[in-house]
C-alpha cells in the first residue's frame, strides 16, 4: 500500500522586546536561574498584568507580511492546567479572538518548486519556565527565567506532505522572523521551537489519519529527522494491523526516535476563558497603516531584486537573501568593487567558510564589508590573483592588517605583472624541464592542454603565487611555440 503524508507545525517564537509580555521583568538570555522571574508572571496575589505594546507591533508586523487578516479586537484567555514549571496553573494566551487570522507563506523546495502553505492564526501568549533535569541527584530544578517571556504561537494549515517541506516552511519563517526583527531565531537557546504533527493516510483518501504531535524540536535538522522516524513508525504499525493513538510524543537525537510522552486520545479541557485581568485589544487601522510603511523589503521580494538588479543565479539570489545580515553585507560589498558575480562568490564562499568554522553569525564576522570590498579591488585590478586574495583574506580574519592594501604592501604580495620579469621567470622553469619541453613539443593537441597546465604550476610555484596568471599562461604559451 502507498502511503501519503500529513504535516501541519506550530511554531512558537519567543519576540525580542526587552521586557516580559505583562510585566517589566527582563528577557536577556542566560541569566541565573529565578533571577528575572517577576510576581506578575508568577501570579502572587495583588499582582496585575499589564500588555506590553511591542508584543503587539510585532505580532501585528507577522501578520501583515503574510498577508493575513488582523483581528481588529482580539482577547487574551486563560488557559488552565498545571505543569511543574507553570506556577500559577494557566497560561495567558488567546483562544477564540487571536491578533493574526488566516494568512499564507510562500516557500521553496530545494529542486526550486514554489509551494504555497496556509497559516491558520498566529496568536500570543506568555512561555512557561523551564524544568532542568541535571545536577539534581534524580530531582528537578525550576528555572522560572523563562515564564512571562513573550510567545508567538504560528499555526499552519496541515498542507506539507514530506518532511523537507516542513524544513523549508521553518526556514523560511525563521528568515522572515529574522527580517521583520521580531524574534533573533536562536533555536539553541529555544527561541524558535517547532511542535510538528504528523499522520498518514493511505494515498486516495480524503480524510486525514489519527495524528501524533512531537513537542518542541529545536533545529532544522532534527525537524527533518523526527517526521521522518515518526512517518514510519506510523507507516510500519498500520501495516502490521496496529492504531495510531493521538499522543504527544519527543524527539530523541541520541536515538534518533520518538517515544511517548502523554496520551491525547481525548481533548484536553483547559477551561479556556476571557482573561478578567486584561482588556480587549483593539487594533486601529491607522495603526496598521503605519506598520505597512515601516515594513522591511521581505526575503522573497529581495530574491527577486538580486536576480533582477545583479544578474545573480536563482540559487545565489536565494542564498543571499536567506538572511537579511548576509544580504546587507553583500549588498554594502557589491556597491564598492561594482561586480556582484565575484561579491557573492567570496561572501558564499571564503566569507561562509569562516563563519561556519568560527561558529559564528555574520554580524560577528572579523572581516568586516568595507575590508572585503578592499581585498575585491584589488582583485580585480590586478594587484593581487585570487589565491593571493585566500591569504590576504585569511589575514585580515585574523587580525593581521586594518585593510586588504596594507597587508599586501607588508607582506610583498603585489603581483608581478612586469612581461620581461615573467619571461624570465619562465626561462628558467623551462630550462629545468628541458624533457618534459621536447616531449610537449612532440606531442598531439590533447596531451599538450594535460601539460600546459603543469608547466604553469611550475611557474607559478616559482614566484610564490606572485606572477600574474594571465601574463603567466600568455607568455609561457609564446615560448612554448617557439621550438
Amino acid at each position: 500500500m502507498q502511503w501519503e503524508t500529513i504535516i501541519g507545525l506550530e511554531i512558537h517564537a519567543q519576540l525580542a522586546t526587552r521586557s516580559k509580555i505583562f510585566s517589566p521583568a527582563a528577557t536577556a538570555f542566560g541569566a541565573q536561574p529565578n533571577t528575572q522571574a517577576n510576581l506578575i508572571d508568577l501570579g502572587m496575589p495583588g499582582t496585575l498584568p499589564v500588555l506590553n505594546a511591542e508584543a503587539v507591533r510585532m505580532a501585528c508586523l507577522f501578520g501583515l507580511a503574510i498577508e493575513a487578516e488582523i483581528a481588529p479586537r482580539n482577547q487574551f484567555a486563560r488557559k488552565n492546567y498545571f505543569y511543574p514549571d507553570l506556577p500559577k496553573g494557566y497560561q495567558t494566551s488567546q483562544f477564540e479572538q487571536p491578533i493574526v487570522g488566516r494568512g499564507h507563506l510562500d516557500i521553496r523546495l530545494e529542486d526550486g518548486t514554489p509551494q504555497r502553505i496556509g497559516i491558520t492564526r498566529a496568536h500570543l501568549e506568555e512561555d512557561a519556565g523551564k524544568s532542568l533535569h541535571e545536577d539534581f541527584q534524580g530531582m528537578s530544578g525550576i528555572d522560572l527565567n523563562r515564564a512571562g517571556t513573550p510567545l508567538l504561537e504560528i499555526v499552519s494549515e496541515p498542507d506539507m506532505r514530506s518532511a523537507k517541506q516542513a524544513v523549508a516552511y521553518v526556514r523560511t519563517i525563521h528568515a522572515l522572523l529574522r527580517y521583520l526583527k521580531i524574534c533573533d531565531g536562536n533555536m539553541a537557546e529555544g527561541s524558535l521551537r517547532c511542535d510538528c504533527n504528523v499522520s498518514v493516510r493511505p494515498v486516495g483518501q480524503s480524510e486525514f489519519g489519527t495524528r501524533t504531535e512531537i513537542k518542541n524540536v529545536n533545529s532544522f535538522r532534527f525537524i527533518e529527522k523526527a517526521i521522518n522516524y515518526e512517518v514510519q513508525r506510523q507507516i510500519d504499525l498500520l501495516e502490521d494491523g496496529g492504531k495510531i493513538v493521538q499522543e504527544t510524543r519527543l524527539y530523541d537525537p541520541g536515538k534518533d526516535q520518538t517515544r511517548s510522552m502523554r496520551s491525547k486520545e481525548e481533548a484536553n479541557d483547559y477551561r479556556y476563558f476571557p482573561c478578567p485581568d486584561l482588556l480587549p485589544v483593539v487594533i486601529e487601522p491607522a495603526f496598521l497603516d503605519r506598520l505597512r510603511r515601516e515594513l522591511p523589503e521581505l526575503p522573497a521580494q529581495k530574491e527577486a531584486r538580486f536576480i533582477r538588479d545583479y544578474q545573480l543565479s536563482d540559487y545565489d539570489a536565494s542564498v543571499l537573501s536567506a538572511s537579511r545580515d548576509m544580504a546587507d553585507y553583500f549588498e554594502q560589498v557589491a556597491e564598492v568593487c561594482l561586480d556582484a558575480k565575484l561579491t557573492a562568490n567570496w561572501v558564499m564562499g571564503e566569507l561562509s567558510s569562516l563563519l561556519n568554522r568560527e561558529a559564528i553569525d555574520i554580524e560577528q564576522s572579523p572581516v568586516s564589508a568595507q575590508q572585503l570590498a578592499g581585498l575585491l579591488l584589488r582583485i580585480k585590478d590586478g594587484s593581487i590573483s585570487g589565491t593571493i586574495g585566500k591569504k590576504v583574506f585569511e589575514a585580515l580574519a585574523s587580525g593581521e592588517g586594518k585593510s586588504a592594501d596594507a597587508i599586501i604592501e607588508s607582506k610583498g604580495l603585489r603581483q608581478v605583472t612586469d612581461s620581461d620579469a615573467i619571461g624570465a621567470l619562465i626561462d628558467q622553469v623551462l630550462a629545468a624541464n628541458e624533457s618534459q619541453v621536447q616531449q610537449y613539443r612532440q606531442s598531439d593537441e590533447s596531451k599538450r592542454s594535460k601539460m600546459f597546465g603543469f608547466f604553469v604550476g611550475l611557474a607559478m610555484k616559482a614566484s610564490k603565487g606572485k606572477a600574474s596568471p594571465a601574463g603567466v599562461n600568455a607568455i609561457l604559451k609564446e615560448k612554448l611555440e617557439q621550438g
